[in-house]
């Protein structure tokens, strides 16, 4: 790839950071990228009604669609005087690009944006099928939600995932849910407790039993988890009254192939043991619901449950990708995200054959002082180049 084009990739990436675009406040960098790829030659520039940003660049010959996929929310910098770079400056300094997002991730859609444009370019666009460069909303709040509607507009053939991988090949992850439990009880004054029922009491007796329940283990994903992360009774504060009704959420990492039902079920299960043992329990085990405005106007929501993927190293689109890689790194490994990403809807949902490939450390995401490297940036960009022709040539 020609020098200059390696500079396009310091310089969109510096634009696109000098943006910040929030979960829900991404218009303005969605303004911005619609410029940006316009400019680069994509033909066809979408933006849904989520407003995910969406541009297409078609070839003159019949063949697979690739979608390259990056979020373009971030999470929030509750402190800036914690940093020293600007989170919002892109400062370049050591052969590092400083900022909100650099690692997360948009460092890598500057590269898939020129990737994309130079692969196509350089062939006058005599390329077999199609190529779309995704900038995603909300994935940080909705991890697979947004992506819903892109794949169902395009019906992609393969999916690159942007997300960090130190220019690894990743094929799957574990999944996240969200799950919320409750028991229920009978508020009285605090100073006559008898007259009523505690709900946290009765949340005392479910959690132990809750942590009994044993998790499968996949060889290479890992282990299932079931972690809880917050609690909370109801009044809150609750001066001089036996709470009625007490909320505690678990954190479940998911395996590949367990469904929404088969996760509940052993919940379930501990619930009406405890029910059958007393009737003044009663609890109610299901996953929280989410709902946040986007920066359309629209309304995005659903239900916390992002499923896990995996695919073989084995297979074919994994190796063309890993022989990609290593022409980039050569001690490029397949390996798993140890996150959640949009991956979720692609693979874990609708089946499409994804993989991730993208600059800079995991470790590195919503830190102070976040960063990308650029040698990784270039990286990325020259492996994107190089996974789209093999991607290209699996028949």
């Amino acid at each position: 790839m020609k020098e200059e084009r390696l500079q396009e990739v310091i310089k969109v990436c510096q634009e696109i950071i000098s943006i910040p675009s929030y979960s829900g406040h991404e218009g303005d960098v969605v303004n911005l990228l619609e410029e940006i790829l316009k400019s680069y030659g994509f033909n066809e520039v979408i933006i849904d009604e989520y407003g995910s940003i969406i541009g297409k660049l078609t070839g003159k010959q019949k063949g697979p669609k690739i979608l390259l996929d990056a979020h373009i929310d971030t999470v929030v910098v509750p402190d800036p005087s914690k940093w020293h770079y600007d989170p919002f400056g892109g400062v370049l300094e050591e052969g590092r690009i400083y900022g909100r997002g650099t690692t997360d991730m948009k460092g890598a859609l500057a590269a898939m944006i020129i990737a994309a444009s130079y692969f196509s370019r350089e062939l006058n666009y005599d390329f077999a099928g199609e190529i779309y460069v995704a900038g995603v909303v909300h994935e940080e709040c909705f991890e697979g939600i947004a992506a819903r509607s892109i794949s169902k507009r395009i019906k992609p053939d393969y999916v690159i995932i942007g997300e960090a991988s130190e220019l690894n090949i990743k094929c799957g992850q574990r999944g996240r849910a969200e799950i919320v439990v409750e028991t229920y009880g009978k508020p009285a004054h605090s100073a006559n407790p008898e007259t009523g029922i505690n709900a946290v009491y009765k949340m005392t007796q479910l959690i132990p039993k809750i942590n009994q329940i044993p998790y499968k283990i996949d060889p290479i994903l890992g282990k299932g988890i079931l972690e809880l992360t917050d609690i909370i009774s109801t009044p809150y504060p609750g001066a001089s009254v036996v709470p009625d009704k007490c909320r505690v959420t678990y954190d479940r990492r998911l395996l590949v192939g367990e469904a929404k039902e088969e996760v509940l079920a052993p919940l379930q299960a501990v619930i009406e043991e405890l029910e059958k043992e007393n009737p003044d329990f009663k609890a109610v085990v299901k996953y929280a619901v989410g709902e946040e405005k986007c920066h359309t106007g629209g309304i995005i929501t659903g239900e916390r449950f992002f499923p896990a993927w995996r695919f073989e190293e084995k297979d074919d689109f994994v190796q063309a990708a890993l022989k990609a890689a290593k022409q980039v790194k050569e001690d490029a490994i397949v390996t798993q995200y140890s996150f959640c990403t949009n991956g979720s809807h692609y693979a874990g949902e609708a089946g499409i054959k994804t993989l991730g490939f993208g600059p800079s450390k995991e470790n590195l995401a919503h830190t102070i002082d976040e960063y990308v490297e650029v040698s990784e940036l270039i990286g990325a960009c020259h492996g994107y180049v190089l996974i789209l022709k093999e991607l290209q040539a699996i028949q």
